[in-house]
């Protein structure tokens, strides 16, 4: 396949993307360039840089665009850039895919009306996924485009990993546990091995995936088993502004008690809550290490606990653990997290090597810690990138 392999993740005010070589199997040897569109609907700021960091452009855009908009700047941008390697295919990172696709596909009539279907169970997210397909398709009405999905990779949980314990009727409609961050655990184990060695890499091992949304998943055979967030990307751990896991009660008192509409409670628990709310500070991880002030601790104290809650549910899920990962902007970034983490899960034969957790790792346990422990940088864009190349050969 000639010309280049456009990645584009859609959110509600940024569009994100990735330009990957399509000549040959993508690699982060063959990205072109990096970027993001940001403050979609009021004054957009474009940015990009090449593969080695140079930036390649930064400007502001008119008041008030929106995605079709954006996306015409960055497609006629692409153009001018790469006159001769025009893009020949566009892969998109979809949060939802319900219970239907299990793998990427390409994207046609049939599959936006399921898409569309779903806005429901992502009415954060869905939306924009889509907007971005409809812009894309109007402005180059013969461009491939093909869907991957974050849900995909948690469709080899067992059955009683992904029910509620509702009516049947309303796990007939699609209410069950779906999880997400699917993009980032299929990088990471696709990467295992190169890590952990062939025969390690299919035990029994916990992905954390700590950003600003922020999951862990328990695997086994690099295939999902159990993960934190379910049904919606709000439950499992606390997040930047994301509350995590919470009692239904809390809601209902919320509706009964407060007089809160549906509109501000969503607001709150998706916006509200997390670091965000606890600390009053910021959502900012490293803005919270930084911070003396009571509240801040209080608000990473928290975010620890819960995570190591979380581990150990996975670890009984697993029926034992082998190895942990650290991924994401704050499994990947943040030292002192992993430190209280892992110091915490002594009991799960855990024995962090301090001076390689300061450097990074990528190994940060001890060479006789019975669980090993490890920081893998994820690539979701890359995922997305080879899936694409694959359908559209």
């Amino acid at each position: 396949m000639n010309g280049t392999i456009l990645v584009l993740n859609a959110g509600s005010s940024s569009i994100k993307f990735s330009l990957f070589a399509a000549g040959t199997w993508p690699t982060r040897s063959t990205v072109l360039c990096d970027g993001q569109m940001d403050g979609i609907g009021h004054r957009i700021y474009f940015v990009a840089k090449d593969a080695a960091g140079h930036s390649l452009v930064e400007r502001e855009l008119a008041e008030g665009a929106d995605h079709e908009a954006a996306l015409g700047v960055l497609l006629r941008w692409l153009e001018e850039r790469l006159s001769r390697d025009r893009v020949a295919v566009v892969g998109h990172r979809i949060v939802h895919g319900g219970t239907r696709f299990t793998a990427p596909v390409r994207i046609d009539s049939d599959v936006m009306a399921e898409l569309t279907r779903l806005v429901p169970l992502a009415p954060l997210h869905q939306p924009h996924h889509l907007a971005a397909i409809a812009a894309v398709a109007k402005l180059h009405p013969g461009l491939p485009q093909i869907a991957c999905f974050d849900t995909a990779f948690h469709h080899t949980q067992p059955a009683v990993a992904a029910a509620f314990a509702l009516p049947r009727r309303f796990a007939e409609e699609g209410v069950r546990r779906y999880g997400f961050h699917g993009l980032s655990y299929d990088y990471i184990v696709g990467v295992l091995p190169e890590f952990l060695g062939r025969a390690a890499a299919d035990g029994r091992i916990v992905i954390a995936h700590l950003g600003a949304g922020a999951s862990m998943c328990a695997v086994r055979e690099r295939k999902s088993v159990s993960t934190t967030m379910s049904f919606t990307p709000l439950d499992g751990l606390m997040m930047a502004q994301r509350c995590g896991a919470l009692d239904p009660g809390v809601i209902l008192y919320l509706l009964q008690q407060k007089q809160m509409t549906a509109d501000a409670i969503s607001d709150l628990l998706y916006h509200g809550s997390g670091l965000k709310g606890v600390s009053g500070i910021s959502d900012d991880m490293r803005s919270l290490l930084a911070s003396a002030d009571p509240a801040a601790a209080e608000a990473i104290d928290l975010f620890v606990y819960r995570a190591n809650r979380e581990l150990g549910s996975l670890a009984a899920a697993l029926g034992g653990l082998d190895a942990l990962v650290f991924t994401a902007g704050i499994g990947e970034h943040a030292a002192e997290i992993r430190r209280r983490i892992c110091g915490n899960a002594g009991w799960l034969g855990i024995e962090l090597e301090p001076a390689a957790n300061t450097a990074g790792g990528p190994r940060i346990s001890m060479a006789g810690s019975r669980t090993s422990v490890w920081v893998i940088p994820t690539d979701e864009n890359l995922v997305v990138a080879r899936s694409a190349w694959t359908l559209s050969r």
